[in-house]
């Protein structure tokens, strides 16, 4: 006799996106990203550790992946442009290519130098400004805690990762989003200092956008060369 057993859904473990005292339940535990489970492979394929984190692969293994990956080969000017802007582009998670290019023809047209244009749109996205003010663990959980209504600015709800703020916007986390473990583990990690163009009030869980920052005051853990990225797009 035949017995058909139950498909199973994968566990993926410790997810950074989770609430272990609400599993299942919308405040505690939504989807995943479709880069959640796989996203530290991209920190092998460009050789660095893009989010600077303890368990990325690359802390144990410095090569690429595959049979071919510590084989040395040296990069073309081109290859180099390209891993300038996937390295950017990657760092914010899942940003598309199509959305990416927008923001450096938005930032071309803008006055000033175009690179640091480029920097300043992307630390503008709600998204950015979450994950800098330490009320998540990574960009991906971010995307994911906008996207699903837990914070509001200026007092309004908003769930667009993509929304640009303004000096003086204030973005706070719902009343109710505030107890997630998700949250009290964020703010009291630390593992990542609050950027000073970013002020926080841990008390309301609310930060302001204070400016648009620089490259410089900006945190990467790894070198960014926006410079190179408009060169790859101005070819």
């Amino acid at each position: 006799m035949w017995v058909i057993e139950p498909r199973c859904t994968p566990s993926f473990g410790t997810s950074d996106y989770r609430d272990k005292n609400n599993a299942g339940q919308t405040q505690g535990n939504l989807e995943m990203s479709k880069r959640l489970k796989s996203k530290y492979k991209i920190n092998r394929r460009l050789r660095c550790n893009l989010w600077g984190r303890p368990k990325s692969p690359f802390n144990r293994r410095e090569y690429g992946p595959g049979q071919h990956g510590q084989r040395r080969r040296k990069p073309s000017d081109y290859s180099i442009q390209l891993q300038a802007k996937q390295r950017l582009k990657g760092y914010y998670g899942s940003i598309g290519e199509k959305k990416f290019h927008r923001y450096y023809e938005d930032a071309e047209r803008r006055k000033g130098d175009t690179s640091e244009n480029l920097i300043e749109l992307l630390e503008r996205r709600l998204d950015a400004v979450v994950y800098r003010a330490k009320f998540v663990p990574t960009v991906f959980a971010a995307r994911q805690f906008v996207n699903h209504g837990h914070v509001r600015v200026n007092g309004k709800r908003v769930n667009i990762p993509s929304y640009q703020m303004s000096e003086g916007d204030v973005v706070e986390i719902q009343d109710k989003s505030k107890t997630m473990a998700l949250v009290l583990e964020a703010m009291a990690s630390t593992e990542r200092e609050v950027p000073e163009y970013i002020s926080v009030d841990e008390r309301k869980m609310a930060a302001t956008f204070v400016r648009p920052p620089k490259l410089e005051d900006v945190p990467y853990p790894v070198q960014m060369e926006p410079n190179l990225v408009i060169e790859f797009y101005s070819r």
